[in-house]
């Protein structure tokens, strides 16, 4: 058992599995706002309804969230001591600036938004929603900035320090907003946010397109849809353009990482073509059964046609990344992103000419998209960091000057040991299995209840605002029969 591979598979693990709960925060966030916002200018309570719903099913994610986050912070410390050491100035002020501008914005939003629907005027309640959503988009922004530093990274100079006789270094920020705007933390943010968007989309259509098929709370359903496919559309359109400026950037800062995605082995004279698909195979250099379409990634990447793309014959061997999973992982996100943008298309024509409704295999499709946007999110990471390796912070030049990296391998913790980490893993298996239960329950449980009818809730209102009044008529006899008592005496 290796320890390398193990603690790279227990992070991977644990953070694939948070990765299900903040994008989908994210893009609930956005949808809910949207509703609010829609209830606060028409008074209609079918919207309030919808709102009211949707910030119940937040907050179990949000929950969530929160959970399985803190869990990845601890292992930095007991499995990436060196990767700590290395990184800490860096991250120190990411994370210190996530805990300022969005932990704390949050979360001092959250109960406002939760609990206070009864408590608080609309305005104010509108308020808190944008809070809580503008609070995890800022949470979002310093995580990717932190990643994309590892990336691209920028802003910085090494510092030999000495720990316990051993020279040791560390990257140190010489140039705050340097590290934050590194090359490519724009882009990165921007897609992963939008991704987020996409999933809160379909997530909502998803859910109201089931209640469609069964025949329940059509109402708040269609309003909800009249959001959720329109944006969802629009986003699948910016993930694309995003995702195709991404993969621009990195022909400049990752060349290797942007050969393994491609399958592109040997560099030529003559332009790059672009495999569809097919099966890598690094140790004979080639793609078996793949499908190539002549000059397409020469222009994908460079706008030129005839320009050749650099190969992995081009980086030396001992910094060449693995091939198979960021080729299939990579291809997989795409796929999947062009099925989307399908889906998302005839949805919203469908929606306007009036008989989305009536093609139930077209509603059942809509059920399913919120899979297909997790898987396509979950293979979007994967690309990213499999295909930065071996480095676990990419080497880069400041002022003219080359910098070192650091090396997966070399960001370990000395003291732990294979067995260890094998042991945690499975634990971590055993503990998060249990909470994938219980999140599905408790979503499953809402969901199958669903929202308040606009009936409902108007009843609701008028009892709540006659309990008000009896209580504030009880309290004022009590109040002026103690003064007549008083004068009395």
């Amino acid at each position: 058992m290796d320890v390398e591979i193990l603690s790279r598979l227990q992070f991977a693990g644990t953070i694939m599995f948070h990765y299900l709960f903040p994008p989908l925060s994210i893009g609930l966030g956005l949808q809910l706002f949207l509703c609010e916002l829609a209830y606060f200018r028409t008074k209609d309570l079918a919207w309030e309804a919808a709102a009211r719903f949707w910030t119940r099913v937040f907050a179990v994610n949000f929950a969530m969230g929160v959970a399985t986050g803190i869990v990845m912070e601890f292992e930095f410390g007991t499995n990436w001591a060196a990767y700590s050491r290395f990184v800490g100035d860096v991250f120190g002020s990411a994370l210190a600036a996530e805990g300022i501008f969005a932990f704390f914005l949050e979360s001092g939003f959250l109960a406002v938004l939760v609990f206070g629907w009864d408590r608080v005027g609309p305005k104010m309640h509108l308020l808190s929603t944008l809070m809580v959503f503008l609070g995890s988009v800022f949470s979002a922004v310093w995580i990717v900035v932190a990643n994309s530093w590892q990336q691209t990274p920028s802003g910085y100079h090494i510092v030999w320090h000495d720990v316990q006789g051993e020279m040791m270094p560390r990257a140190e920020v010489t140039d705050f907003w340097a590290m934050v705007f590194n090359p490519s933390s724009v882009d990165r943010l921007t897609h992963t946010l939008i991704g987020a968007f996409v999933l809160g989309a379909f997530f909502v259509a998803s859910v109201c397109s089931f209640y469609l098929l069964k025949n329940r709370h059509l109402e708040i359903s269609k309003r909800c849809l009249s959001i959720a496919l329109p944006t969802a559309l629009l986003f699948t359109l910016l993930a694309a353009a995003t995702g195709h400026d991404s993969a621009q950037k990195l022909a400049e800062t990752q060349p290797a990482k942007l050969a393994a995605m491609e399958g592109h082995f040997h560099t030529t004279d003559e332009p790059t073509g672009l495999n569809l698909f097919g099966w890598p195979d690094a140790e004979n250099e080639t793609v078996h059964f793949g499908v190539q379409l002549p000059y397409l990634l020469s222009f994908m990447v460079y706008n030129d046609p005839t320009r050749p793309v650099p190969g992995m014959d081009q980086i030396p061997e001992d910094q060449r990344p693995p091939v198979w999973l960021p080729f299939q992982t990579f291809h997989l996100m795409v796929g999947l992103g062009t099925l989307m943008i399908l889906v998302a298309m005839y949805a919203c024509w469908t929606w306007y000419r009036g008989t989305f409704d009536q093609r139930r295999w077209l509603l059942w499709t809509i059920v399913a998209m919120p899979v297909v946007a997790m898987t396509a999110n979950q293979a979007g990471w994967i690309t990213a960091e499999v295909g930065r390796q071996p480095w676990i912070v990419y080497p880069s030049v400041q002022e003219g000057v080359e910098m070192m990296g650091l090396r997966t391998a070399d960001g370990l913790s000395e003291s732990v040991t294979a067995e260890q980490v094998l042991s945690s893993i499975i634990l971590f298996g055993i503990i998060y299995s249990m909470l994938f239960a219980v999140w599905i329950f408790v979503l499953n449980h809402k969901i199958q209840h669903g929202p308040e009818s606009p009936e409902e809730l108007a009843e609701y209102k008028r009892k709540l605002q006659t309990d008000s009044m009896s209580e504030a008529f009880g309290h004022h006899g009590t109040s002026r029969g103690g003064g007549m008592m008083e004068d009395g005496t």
